[in-house]
């Protein structure tokens, strides 16, 4: 539904309408529409130019949970009393600057604003930022991920630095190519403390003696 100035101009619109789901395109595929969106809503000319939209809406939304990705079902309430002015005609792009008045006001192009285009920006304004299906959620399992609302993950449980992910990784590398495990944690050693432990600096030892020591009792 198109609301034009000029209609408006001589008479106050009183709308009530009903949008099936898909009827309504929200540009986005994280949002699924479930029941029709009912609005009831004003529509008037105000101090001449601007047009005032004041309302309500309600529908039913599909979301995925934030933490598991299952389907939510969100209800959806929202009143409104919004503001459209005529976007300025102004010579050059770059010279367009709000002002203060502005910030709560949208533009219209042309001789009006369709009904669907403010019901759109109203439902994704509605949409909570994290929908989570229960406030117990445990989400999916950041390694393998299963949903640990459904089944336990055989992943291992000891947790792991997160600075020295990117050691475990090279670790899980080496071994896959069969080297020795040996030399990877000599490795380990010598990265996260730099060569040189407080231990090989109390007791004058020099790197390569302090790592032949480590490995003398990893054998």
């Amino acid at each position: 539904m198109f609301l034009d100035v000029k209609e408006l101009a001589v008479r106050k619109l009183s709308l009530r309408k009903s949008y099936a789901p898909g009827a309504i395109d929200y540009q986005t595929s994280e949002i699924k529409q479930v029941e029709p969106l009912e609005v009831t809503a004003t529509a008037e000319l105000f101090d001449g130019t601007q047009i005032r939209i004041t309302g309500e809406l309600e529908t039913k939304l599909e979301l995925a949970c934030a933490r598991c990705l299952e389907p939510v079902t969100e209800e959806v309430h929202r009143s409104f009393d919004l503001f459209y002015s005529p976007l300025p005609k102004l010579a050059k792009p770059e010279e367009e600057r709000l002002k203060d008045d502005d910030a709560d006001v949208g533009f219209y192009k042309g001789d009006g604003v369709f009904l669907t285009d403010v019901l759109t920006e109203q439902v994704l304004l509605a949409v909570p930022m994290k929908a989570i299906c229960r406030s117990d959620c445990r989400g999916l399992c950041a390694a393998c991920g299963a949903n640990l609302n459904h089944e336990e993950c055989r992943c291992e449980t000891h947790s792991v630095d997160a600075r020295l992910a990117p050691l475990a990784r090279l670790k899980q590398d080496w071994l896959k190519n069969n080297k020795s495990e040996k030399f990877l944690i000599v490795f380990y050693v010598f990265v996260c403390f730099c060569g040189v432990t407080s231990e090989a600096k109390s007791t004058g030892l020099k790197t390569g003696h302090y790592i032949g020591r480590i490995l003398k009792g990893i054998e």
